[in-house]
C-alpha cells in the first residue's frame, strides 16, 4: 500500500544565509535588507533551524542533518531532490545558479547509499528549463498527482514529461498572487496529507480553479486557504508521521497563529498534533517557509 508520508527527513543547517538576489526575481514572499549585518542573520537562521529540528525530534520523526555550503545562500530549502518509496532518487533542474550549487557532490553519495538514483535532469539547466522538485510538483503519492503550478521555475512540457515518464497525472494551472504575478513555488500555495488537502484557490486563476477543486475533493478533504494567510505560509506546511504511525502537521508558528478557528479545528480531525517553531528570520529573507526546510526521505 503506498505512503503519502514518512517519519524519516532530511534537514541542512546553513553556513550562509540571506536574502538571495538571484531568486528574488520570481519569489515575491523574500525581503531583502541591506542594513542588516549577515552574520547576525545568519545567527538568527540557525538558532531558528535548530530550535525547528529539535521540535521534530522531540515529536520523534527521523531526521537526518547536514551541514550546507558556503556560496549557497539558500541551502537550507533542500529541494534540488526526492526520493520514492521504491527507493530510487531524482534529481531537479534549478533556475538560480547559486541553487545548483546546493547539488553538494558528499549529500548525493550518502543519499545514494540509500537510494538509486534513476534520473538527474540537471543538464538541463543550461538550457533554461526548470523544475525544481517537491516544491514545483506536490505530490498526491496515493493517488499518482502531481500538482503543478507554473512559475518560472517550473516548465509545463517538463512537468509533463516527468509525469508520463513516472506515472502521475499532470494537474497543472496558472496562479496570480499578491503582486500580480505567478506564485514561484505550488508548495506555497497546497499541501497533501493523507486524508486532508490544504489549498488555496482564490489564488488559481479562474480557467484551472474548479478543476484543481473537483481533482483535490475525489480523494480528499479540502481545507480551504486565504489567499492573505499565503503571507504568513499557511499553505507551507507538511504532513509527517511519528514512530507511533500518527500523523501530525507541521508548519511555522506564523502560520500556526494565522489559522482560523475553522481551520484549526479541521486540521485537528485529521492531526494528533500540529508541529510549529518560530521561523521568522528564515522566512523574511528566504521567502519559504516549515516545508521549504524539509525533504522527505522513503
Amino acid at each position: 500500500m503506498k505512503r503519502q508520508s514518512t517519519d524519516h527527513i532530511f534537514m541542512i543547517e546553513p553556513s550562509e544565509f540571506y536574502s538571495n538576489p538571484q531568486t528574488a526575481g520570481s519569489n515575491h514572499y523574500q525581503k531583502s535588507d541591506n542594513q542588516r549585518d549577515k552574520v547576525k542573520i545568519l545567527e538568527e537562521a540557525i538558532e531558528e533551524f535548530r530550535a525547528f529540528r529539535d521540535k521534530l525530534v522531540e515529536a520523534e520523526i527521523n531526521i537526518t542533518t547536514f551541514k550546507g555550503d558556503k556560496g549557497c545562500p539558500d541551502h537550507i530549502f533542500p529541494n534540488w531532490f526526492t526520493t520514492f518509496e521504491d527507493g530510487s532518487m531524482q534529481i531537479f533542474p534549478m533556475k538560480a545558479e547559486n541553487r545548483r550549487l546546493e547539488k553538494n557532490p558528499s549529500m548525493i553519495d550518502t543519499l545514494s547509499r540509500s537510494y538509486k538514483i534513476t534520473n538527474d535532469l540537471s543538464h538541463l539547466e543550461e538550457k533554461g528549463i526548470f523544475l525544481e522538485s517537491t516544491s514545483s510538483m506536490v505530490f498526491d503519492r496515493v493517488n499518482s498527482i502531481a500538482y503543478v503550478t507554473l512559475s518560472p521555475r517550473a516548465d509545463k512540457s517538463l512537468a509533463e514529461k516527468w509525469c508520463s515518464e513516472n506515472g502521475y497525472f499532470p494537474m497543472i494551472f496558472e496562479t496570480e498572487s499578491h503582486t500580480g504575478q505567478s506564485i514561484y513555488h505550488t508548495d506555497v500555495l497546497m499541501y497533501v496529507g493523507t486524508e486532508m488537502i490544504g489549498a488555496c484557490l482564490d489564488v488559481i486563476k479562474e480557467p484551472f480553479r474548479n478543476d484543481v477543486k473537483k481533482l483535490v475533493e475525489r480523494t480528499h478533504d479540502l481545507m480551504e486557504i486565504e489567499s492573505s494567510q499565503l503571507l504568513s505560509f499557511c499553505g507551507n506546511c507538511l504532513e509527517v508521521i511519528n514512530k507511533n504511525k500518527e500523523p501530525l502537521l507541521v508548519m511555522s508558528s506564523r502560520s500556526e497563529s494565522a489559522l482560523t478557528k475553522v481551520q484549526r479545528d479541521k486540521i485537528n480531525r485529521f492531526y494528533k498534533q500540529i508541529i510549529h517553531s518560530d521561523l521568522t528570520t528564515i522566512e523574511k529573507y528566504g521567502g519559504g517557509s516549515a516545508r521549504c526546510m524539509l525533504s522527505e526521505l522513503f
